[in-house]
């Protein structure tokens, strides 16, 4: 129990310190819808994405995340990909199917607070040069957030967390938007997330100081290919909230026959991340352990993380070369 107020009483901080206030993913590069709307529909595939998180494991009330995405694009008829006689690749995007959506629904759980909600996004996507795709997307988010009363046990009972609206669960309604670029080699993007920056008013009007904050993120990546069988992509990930609490994050991760991939990452705050993944035809497989150099470390087993992926579409209407998992 003691355990369990440490982490609750941190998470509140996080809300009065302004500090991170989104979850992490350490698997991002595989999803990055999650942390950007305009990548919903970017690789012309329909992707079905199932996210589990247990953070801290083995420490009572740490962080749990569980999330469920889908993503597409809305196509008439697909781009081409071609080998001319002098084996050079000729890419021609289609003149239409600009348009893309994306929805999720998740739950999130640190200490006693539970976040329940969902994300509805539109993208659009149009090509430069031929070569580059630029998209831009808006997303609206809204979602449940409440106190678990059943795993709380308040000596004063006229406490002011056991008479908010926090007991009772308050509606937070929110949008999110980002713009990405794509071509075959590198893709970057940068995305704002809490653009209201919603009003809790978690307690009463003493604390009406309470509110979430906007949180940037910025990536990046670069492929390397070697033959036809090999990749090494090098990424990067900044995270920023409205209050400068920076978060970096660098990797580099190898990919064989975009049938199986390994990385290692480092990020700030003592974290190294190791990953791994497969692909069986339609389905993919991806797991992370994140490992805190820490004295956390000597009191939990870890942060782990499954992404489950199943993407449709095939070679002629799909952008195969764009975003590849």
């Amino acid at each position: 129990m003691k355990r369990l107020v440490i982490v609750t009483l941190f998470c509140l901080a996080e809300f009065s310190l302004h500090g991170q206030q989104l979850p992490l993913y350490s698997q991002y590069l595989y999803n990055k819808y999650l942390i950007n709307p305009a990548v919903a529909g970017s690789d012309g595939y329909t992707s079905f994405n199932l996210t589990a998180r247990d953070q801290w494991a083995g420490i009572e009330g740490a962080p749990k995340i569980f999330s469920i995405s889908l993503q597409s694009r809305v196509l008439k008829r697909g781009s081409i990909v071609k080998m001319m006689a002098n084996d050079k690749t000729v890419y021609r995007p289609p003149n239409d199917g600009k348009m893309g959506f994306g929805g999720a629904i998740f739950s999130n759980s640190s200490g006693l607070i539970n976040r329940t909600g969902l994300q509805a996004s539109y993208s659009y996507h149009f090509w430069l040069n031929g070569s580059k795709q630029l998209s831009f997307g808006l997303s609206f988010n809204g979602y449940y957030l409440k106190i678990d009363q059943n795993r709380i046990n308040m000596v004063d009972q006229s406490d002011p967390i056991l008479n908010s609206t926090l007991k009772r669960g308050v509606f937070v309604p929110d949008f999110s938007t980002g713009i990405y670029l794509l071509h075959r080699k590198y893709s970057i993007g940068f995305s704002a997330e809490q653009v209201m920056q919603a009003g809790l008013k978690l307690f009463n009007n003493a604390y009406s100081e309470y509110s979430l904050k906007r949180h940037y993120y910025l990536f990046g990546t670069y492929s390397i290919e070697s033959g036809a069988n090999h990749e090494i992509r090098p990424s990067f990930l900044f995270k920023m909230s409205e209050q400068l609490m920076p978060q970096a994050e660098a990797g580099l991760t190898y990919q064989y026959k975009q049938s199986f991939w390994t990385g290692v990452s480092y990020r700030s705050g003592k974290t190294v991340i190791a990953n791994l993944g497969v692909r069986s035809g339609r389905l993919y497989i991806g797991y992370a352990i994140d490992l805190t150099l820490s004295e956390l470390q000597s009191i939990s087993n870890g942060t782990h993380e499954i992404t489950i992926a199943v993407k449709y579409g095939d070679s002629l209407r799909k952008f195969r070369w764009i975003d590849r998992y």
